[in-house]
């Protein structure tokens, strides 16, 4: 993470435009990178956990899925911020910013499902389903400014202004740099999991001693 503050605050230059206020973009696009990753693996989860109803899956699963959320709040405070420079609002409802929270209000509710269920197959069960329907929109979150093409600015491809090339290097190893930290965040999530599982497993083992 130091590089990648080192990249944006003294190796990237400075927009003509947006000054210091561009430079949230390396981290709102980091962290949407991340966000999109991390739902990912709750989808494979997901569908492992659907095949084998092996629960180490749905831990698998969860866990990813918290990170996700935070970096699709992240994705959803940094955005505004940049909005406000650039078109000088907080919020517009165009198709990415929507489909963005429509993604995060998805795995919310894959929270709250879960809470709501006390046995373990059944709650990863529906767990499993939200998960799998998140997934399915993250397409329409990456391919929104491809199809309606409105405010949301496009970095790459054929409709998008390119970056200068110092630019690109700070984005580069700011996007490998909140890759690393999803990757330690999910070790601890793991862990975490895999302490309550186990902590849950002792208490059933106790009660049955008893009765």
């Amino acid at each position: 993470m130091l590089a990648s503050l080192y990249m944006v605050f003294i190796y990237a230059p400075l927009e003509k435009v947006m000054r210091e206020v561009q430079k949230i973009f390396y981290f709102h696009v980091g962290t949407a990178w991340n966000a999109a990753l991390a739902f990912v693996v709750v989808f494979v989860a997901c569908v492992l956990y659907l095949k084998t109803k092996d629960l180490k899956w749905d831990r698998l699963g969860r866990a990813s899925a918290e990170i996700g959320v935070l970096f699709t709040t992240l994705v959803l405070v940094t955005g505004p911020i940049w909005a406000k420079s650039a078109w000088n609002t907080w919020w517009t409802w165009e198709p990415r910013l929507t489909s963005t929270l429509v993604l995060w209000f998805i795995y919310i509710a894959y929270f709250l499902v879960r809470g709501a269920v006390a046995e373990n197959h059944r709650k990863a069960t529906l767990g499993a389903v939200f998960g799998i329907i998140g997934f399915c929109n993250i397409p329409i979150v990456y391919l929104s400014i491809h199809i309606w093409r409105l405010n949301h600015p496009m970095i790459f491809g054929s409709g998008g202004g390119g970056l200068h090339p110092m630019m690109l290097h700070a984005l580069i190893v700011t996007v490998f740099a909140f890759t690393a930290l999803y990757l330690y965040l999910m070790q601890k999530a793991l862990y975490i999991e895999n302490s309550r599982q186990e902590l849950e497993d002792l208490k059933r083992a106790v009660r049955e001693r008893l009765d």
